[in-house]
């Protein structure tokens, strides 16, 4: 089976703004199709959503009647791709397993959806080794990898799942890209289609990892020795986060663009790096629904456009944005009766 493009590019409505797709992460609780509107109405290319409840692990028995709606909605907004982020119980690179056999279960059942929901990627955390040590987790990884492939055919899926980076706490695997690089070879090792494998980096983990983005020459080795040992062009998504945390502290706290640690310098050049023009970059900010969404998108295109001097946040939620609506038809005119004459 060919696979699908998956080039990401702005729609005409963001030319000029951003030379690279930049999605949100919503909630689809009001709707999936709600949701769409909702990430064009706050200037969003594209959208991450969860299938299911991200800290359960059981999955629609159904799937929404609203998708082909959806799916065309999406098409209309002219948004990137569409990307699930699988539940957060996932772990790939544990010892125990019954974890591991729901986490291959899980993803199994992502892929399969993948199709009907028009989703290209499927990403998951990769995950901890509890303890047991790094060569064991990435040996764990790469089988894991394998075994959720392989009972789904590529025929039947063709969305990648993707391996998120870790902010190293808690012994998570994938921390820096030595580690990455290492989840890759062992893949490969077990001849894994890799075809059907992507890579995430994000910016709120790199920084809890200890990766100064501000620092033009530490962000250009990242990225030129991820380029050189995996290859950019399977660094398909960029999370794009400001971090709460401490640099260098392996813990995970989002915050909102320009607000936390990182910064509006090190934010600005992750946004507008030209060798990751082509990835996906999805928002992953706190407090979406509260109306923080529009103000994300909108301080990350600043930060793209050089403008590194963002305005405080304000004290309180800026409130919700009106959805962008399908534009509604216009009425045929009624078919004028022909009068027979005699």
């Amino acid at each position: 089976m060919a696979a699908k493009s998956r080039k990401s590019s702005a729609p005409p409505s963001a030319a000029g703004r951003l030379d690279r797709m930049l999605g949100a992460h919503l909630a689809v609780g009001p709707g999936l199709v709600k949701a769409a509107d909702r990430a064009a109405a706050v200037g969003a290319m594209g959208l991450q959503i969860f299938t299911g409840n991200p800290t359960g692990w059981a999955r629609r028995a159904e799937l929404p009647k609203e998708l082909p709606e959806f799916r065309a909605r999406m098409k209309e907004h002219g948004f990137g791709p569409l990307a699930v982020h699988a539940a957060y119980l996932a772990n790939l690179a544990g010892p125990r397993p019954e974890v591991r056999e729901k986490s291959i279960a899980m993803l199994q059942h992502e892929l399969r959806v993948a199709p009907a929901y028009g989703a290209s990627f499927i990403n998951v955390h990769i995950g901890s080794h509890l303890g047991t040590g790094i060569e064991a987790g990435v040996k764990r990884v790469a089988e894991a990898v394998d075994q959720i492939l392989d009972g789904v055919p590529a025929t039947a899926s063709d969305a990648l799942l993707v391996l998120e980076n870790s902010a190293g706490g808690g012994n998570g695997i994938g921390e820096s890209i030595d580690e990455l690089i290492a989840i890759h070879e062992a893949m490969g090792k077990r001849r894994v289609d890799m075809s059907r494998v992507g890579y995430c980096l994000d910016s709120a983990h790199l920084w809890g990892a200890g990766v100064e983005m501000s620092d033009l020459d530490e962000l250009n080795r990242v990225i030129e020795e991820f380029d050189r040992k995996i290859g950019l062009e399977k660094l398909v998504m960029i999370h794009y986060n400001d971090s709460k945390a401490a640099h260098g502290s392996k813990l995970d706290r989002h915050q909102h663009i320009g607000g936390g640690e990182v910064g509006a310098r090190g934010l600005a050049a992750l946004i507008s790096h030209p060798k990751l023009a082509h990835a996906a970059y999805y928002l992953e900010t706190p407090g979406m629904e509260e109306g923080w969404d529009k103000l994300n998108v909108e301080r990350t295109i600043q930060l793209a456009q050089g403008n590194l001097k963002l305005k405080p946040l304000p004290a309180e939620a800026p409130g919700l944005p009106k959805p962008v609506k399908k534009a509604a038809k216009a009425p045929k005119p009624a078919a004028k009766k022909s009068v027979k004459r005699r």
